[in-house]
């Protein structure tokens, strides 16, 4: 995510990073980015919507992202700084307003993102404890609550807690993030292992023959019920447009970045598909997770009695937990850099004297979540997974179709850049990117993406355009003059 950025044209006076990310940490770096809150959050839907062949959306999920990642693989070798989306909006189009929507809906997105993974990490804490300490029969030694109303307490107080350590001015550290996605796919390895061994001997629920079965239950046919899905499936693909905020700090980068993206890319894919696989063998396509995300639900019912069912929900928080923190840190960065910009409200811009963390992005990025959690929680027949991780793909969605008419426009300037994408691909990547962001890739229940994103970024323009019209009258200039340090300071 954000990432402390240096300025290549002061040096002196901020330094320049260094450059400590070689082939293996940066692949390190992509992947347990993409992993996450993802799989655990939207397979059970993607079953719900399509069946059995819940890894088709995967699969096409993997082509989309994939044929953008070439744009954003053009682009970050051709303007190696850390701003991202952003970076490459301005340098197309040079457009303020466009430039500040494609920054505040990547922050927008990450406040949903954030706010998905903190209700799996509250369905997971809740499931764990219910799971320690009860008997054989399931009848817990304690009363431990486990509804809605519980659900949403443990998902506020996490946020909190992830804004105190946000506060703390805690910095991304490359060797911590290679230890947490070993967690990450640790777990999704037990997933995996536990679904073979279970087809292997037929004892479980499920079937592995369902892999091929069809279901839509929406009635819209085949192709817009895969088209749904495909939109689900999405969120768990993002992550990879992250690492471009890595690349000062990535040795030879030019070289090793196309390599290590794409690979990152392809292994999530499979991994995803694999997770798919396990979980039709062991339960049956009806079967209803919760909010807890299936792949628990298939250690529970294919590995009854074992060990590894009452550790499982902890290995699930503490993966999904450092996805959140990357989220909460990326977007109160970019808050602050806005205010830097004079593109926000300069009290934005205030940081703690001692800890040099930005104080109050960080409390209008975690009120913006808090509310956010709350209001969703409150909408009765909404999946509030469901609607924050599709708030979340659809804002990238228009991001990444942003980035690929930037990449479009860019190819016709002379810049130096040792990455070329095929004209074709961004040209296919911004119509796939749009198309998966219309209303027909969206079931009914699933509208209220539209109207979560657009309050959202409402709230950012209103924010604009108020300090638009104080620099107006006051004669001063904002022209993202730093856009290449939108994120910068993150590392105080």
């Amino acid at each position: 995510m954000a990432h402390a950025t240096g300025d290549p044209g002061a040096a002196g006076k901020r330094g320049e990073l260094k450059r400590v990310l070689g082939p293996g940490l940066l692949l390190f770096f992509i992947v347990g980015d993409i992993l996450g809150a993802g799989v655990y959050a939207v397979t059970g839907s993607m079953i719900e919507n399509v069946g059995g062949m819940a890894w088709l959306p995967f699969i096409l999920a993997f082509i989309i992202a994939t044929l953008t990642a070439f744009s954003y693989l053009e682009l970050v070798t051709k303007y190696p700084q850390a701003a991202g989306a952003a970076l490459y909006a301005h340098k197309a189009f040079g457009i303020h307003i466009v430039t500040f929507i494609v920054a505040f809906a990547v922050i927008c997105s990450g406040i949903t993102s954030a706010s998905t993974s903190s209700n799996v990490v509250a369905g997971n804490l809740l499931a764990g404890p219910h799971e320690t300490f009860s008997d054989a029969e399931g009848v817990g030694w304690f009363d431990i609550p486990t509804g809605d109303t519980a659900q949403l307490v443990v998902a506020l107080l996490f946020m909190s807690l992830l804004a105190v350590i946000n506060l703390r001015g805690v910095g991304e550290s490359v060797k911590l993030n290679v230890v947490l996605t070993l967690i990450e796919m640790t777990a999704l390895a037990v997933v995996i292992v536990i679904g073979l061994v279970a087809a292997g001997s037929g004892s479980a629920e499920g079937d592995i023959g369902n892999l091929v079965v069809f279901e839509d239950p929406n009635e819209k046919g085949w192709f817009l019920a895969v088209t749904v899905a495909t939109a689900i499936a999405f969120f768990a693909m993002v992550g990879f447009e992250d690492s471009v905020n890595m690349v000062e700090e990535t040795k030879n980068p030019e070289r090793i970045f196309p390599k290590m993206m794409l690979t990152g890319l392809g292994v999530t894919c499979l991994i995803y598909i694999l997770v798919v696989v396990a979980v039709i063998a062991v339960l049956p396509l009806d079967y209803d997770s919760g909010s807890e995300g299936i792949p628990l639900h298939v250690v529970r019912l294919g590995a009854p009695g074992l060990p590894i069912d009452e550790i499982f929900p902890y290995l699930t928080v503490f993966a999904v937990a450092n996805t959140a923190l990357i989220n909460m840190l990326m977007a109160s960065r970019l808050i602050y850099g806005l205010a830097k910009q004079q593109v926000l409200p300069g009290v934005l811009g205030f940081v703690l004297p001692a800890r040099r963390s930005p104080w109050a992005a960080i409390v209008f990025t975690t009120s913006m979540t808090l509310v956010l959690i709350v209001v969703v929680n409150q909408m009765s027949g909404n999946s509030v997974v469901g609607a924050l991780s599709g708030t979340t793909g659809l804002l990238l969605l228009f991001v990444f179709a942003v980035v690929n008419i930037a990449c479009l426009v860019l190819k016709r300037r002379a810049d130096k850049t040792f990455f070329r994408a095929p004209v074709w691909v961004p040209v296919i990547a911004a119509v796939l990117c749009l198309f998966l962001a219309g209303p027909w890739a969206r079931t009914e229940e699933q509208m209220i993406q539209y109207r979560i994103a657009g309050v959202m970024l409402v709230v950012g323009i209103v924010l604009w355009a108020i300090i638009f019209v104080i620099n107006k009258r006051s004669g001063l200039d904002t022209k993202f003059s730093d856009i290449d340090h939108l994120a910068a300071d993150e590392g105080a």
